[in-house]
């Protein structure tokens, strides 16, 4: 353990009194004037709020001898560390005569508020070898910033000591556990707490919700009779990150029910679910809330706005945010490039990447994710090779599995499947799963059956193969009418566990979302969603439209094909979509797969017959539909 910050801090300045501005002068004073007492500049140092006041407070001890007085030198090292000025409170610490434990408590504390934890501990060493005893505050103090492993061992020492009863130091025991992912022993401390308080509550509480453990944090959370905003947050946030979107809005909502003020990092939880479920119009009126109620939009809280707005489909709302920030730094910056990108205006992406560089900004690694996603939605391949090289060349940016995902996806899609394919066998970083599913995918949409069994093989002989793998091939071999290979990778899938991710729409109506899965009966409209869809089948025959049953890839007749396509869940939160909007106004949809082909091109029919804009966000990135047209170009 290093003890190098003991010896190198910087030696304390002799500060020098001047009269006509010490604060302590008039209340220090007697009938003499000379000296001021112990008691008094105690008082001083107890309300002085600047390091100024407190360098004159110490002249003064200095002056009259009084520097080695404990308790002045004590509060002098404490007001030091509250003001900054660790370098000042070590420095007097270590000039201090046999410091008892409430000397060392503070010192330890200060290095453990500032995430100094190996210098905490290595003070905390010292204070053994000096023969001082820790007390409880000493263990709650330096439980703050310490590891998992040092946890370990305080934890034994503080049962060793008989200090695991008290409240302060189990709710630092339960930090330690929660920082360090260790959530069993987490629960193990907590639940053996006679006594909880709010701070123990919400140090459990944050322990389960970061790392997925939301039911038990719910029902944590139910039965808190107290709840701050903090908690409020929490939870909040926990669903938001864990993919359940649905119940942060439901829960931020309860949240406002309670008369609970939300603060930024409540806005920031909630405008990230509203960004998952595509929800705009709870998006729109939480940004109103915002302008409404004081809450300032800062860089951080317009990013967010900016990122919420691009994934909700409305860039137009995005560009009005990211225009009013007057100081955008990179993240403001990359936050609209992205959005641009995701809805595949991408030469505005990469106009918007070449204005930030005239204004002096350096792009970062998220930056070039941005860009190089954009060339791959407009098939830019020479310019994606251009910002690919650029990132090492010009930038001195290392390429991250993300970019090299980009390129992957760029190259498949544009069919230099043999460039891909070499491009991931030279990587100097280890290609994951995603990433061979890419190229895979690019196989499955060039028909390289070759490649794609040769990949495939890889994956699965290497345990890389997940549910997406088997699918591709399988898909692949039904592209080819090979059925036999495809009921032997569906019963080797059924064999390895996978199980395929269920096809997902959603669509909000009236601030509220509403989710359809393939051939969904669950709606309580569900007989009004499917006369809507015989109607739209008409509207559609009517105008030529002929299903596209090849792509459905099962050994069935053509009327099963074609049934099966009528109620994919895009169509289904397009039927509903349009019973329960007015006439006119732009439908948006969210769909967490790829969507297929024949809803790809029914849909683009569906906006010329309706005179409706038809937003979609699939899994890669957004189509606009717009008389007849998708501004993906038929290239997604």
């Amino acid at each position: 353990m290093s003890s190098a910050i003991l010896f190198t801090a910087p030696p304390l300045p002799t500060p020098s009194i001047n009269r006509s501005t010490l604060s302590f002068t008039a209340a220090a004073s007697s009938a003499s004037n000379f000296p001021p007492t112990p008691d008094k500049l105690a008082i001083l140092l107890d309300k002085s709020n600047s390091i100024h006041h407190l360098l004159q407070i110490h002249a003064a001890l200095l002056r009259h001898g009084l520097h080695q007085h404990h308790i002045l030198n004590f509060k002098l090292q404490r007001s030091y560390s509250s003001q900054g000025r660790l370098d000042y409170s070590l420095a007097l610490f270590n000039r201090t005569r046999n410091p008892n434990i409430f000397f060392y408590t503070s010192i330890i504390n200060a290095h453990a508020l500032h995430g100094l934890s190996q210098e905490a501990l290595f003070i905390y060493t010292q204070m053994l070898y000096e023969g001082v005893q820790p007390n409880e505050f000493t263990f709650s103090s330096i439980l703050k910033s310490c590891s998992l492993e040092h946890g370990k061992m305080l934890h034994s020492q503080v049962i060793k000591l008989g200090f695991d009863s008290d409240l302060y130091v189990q709710t630092g025991l339960v930090d330690v556990y929660a920082r360090g992912g260790d959530v069993g022993s987490a629960r193990l401390v907590f639940e053996r707490m006679p006594e909880k308080s709010l701070v123990s509550l919400t140090t459990m509480l944050t322990c389960y919700a970061k790392h997925g453990e939301l039911k038990e944090a719910r029902l944590l959370f139910d039965g808190m009779v107290k709840k701050d905003v903090v908690c409020w947050n929490v939870m909040i946030d926990g669903y938001a990150q864990h993919g359940m979107p649905n119940e942060a809005l439901v829960l931020f909502r309860r949240m406002l029910a309670a008369k609970a003020r939300p603060n930024e990092i409540t806005i920031l939880a909630v405008l990230s679910a509203c960004g998952q479920l595509g929800a705009l119009e709870s998006g729109r009126w939480l940004h109103s809330y915002v302008d409404n109620n004081g809450i300032r939009v800062n860089v951080r809280l317009a990013t967010a706005l900016i990122d919420m707005y691009s994934k909700c489909g409305s860039l137009e709302d995005a560009r009005l945010v990211f225009d009013k920030i007057y100081d955008k730094d990179v993240v403001a910056w990359n936050s609209m490039i992205i959005g641009y990108a995701l809805h595949g205006f991408s030469h505005d992406a990469i106009e918007l990447f070449n204005e930030m560089c005239r204004m002096g900004l350096r792009p970062t690694d998220i930056t070039f994710i941005g860009v190089l996603g954009a060339c791959g939605h407009a098939g830019l391949v020479e310019k994606g090779w251009s910002f690919f090289n650029a990132m090492r060349d010009e930038y001195e940016i290392e390429p991250k599995i993300e970019h090299y995902g980009c390129m992957v996806n760029l190259l498949g899609r544009g069919g230099r499947l043999e460039e891909a394919y070499e491009l991931v066998k030279n990587m100097k970083v280890e290609p994951d799963p995603i990433l061979w599913g890419a190229l895979l995918g690019a196989c499955r949409l060039h028909g390289n059956l070759e490649l794609g069994e040769k990949i495939a093989e890889y994956l699965v002989s290497h345990n890389l193969a997940n549910s997406g793998t088997y699918i591709l091939l399988s898909n692949m071999y039904a592209a080819k009418g090979n059925w036999e290979e495809v009921a032997r990778i569906r019963t080797l899938m059924k064999d390895s566990g996978v199980r395929k991710e269920p096809g997902c729409s959603s669509i909000e109506v009236n601030n509220r979302v509403h989710e359809f899965l393939a051939g969904d009966l669950k709606h309580p409209k569900t007989e009004e969603i499917y006369r809507m869809l015989e109607e739209m089948n008409g509207w559609l025959k009517a105008h030529g439209y002929t299903p596209q049953t090849e792509i459905v890839l099962h050994d069935i007749g053509d009327e099963q094909k074609e049934q099966s396509l009528e109620v994919h869940s895009e169509k289904l939160a397009l039927a509903y979509g349009l019973i329960s909007t007015q006439p006119g106004t732009p439908i948006k949809i969210v769909k967490n797969l790829r969507v297929c082909s024949d809803c790809h091109a029914a849909t683009k029919l569906i906006s010329k017959i309706t005179s409706r804009k038809i937003v979609m966000r699939d899994r890669n990135r957004f189509h606009h539909f717009v008389n007849g047209s998708c501004s993906c170009g038929d290239y997604w």
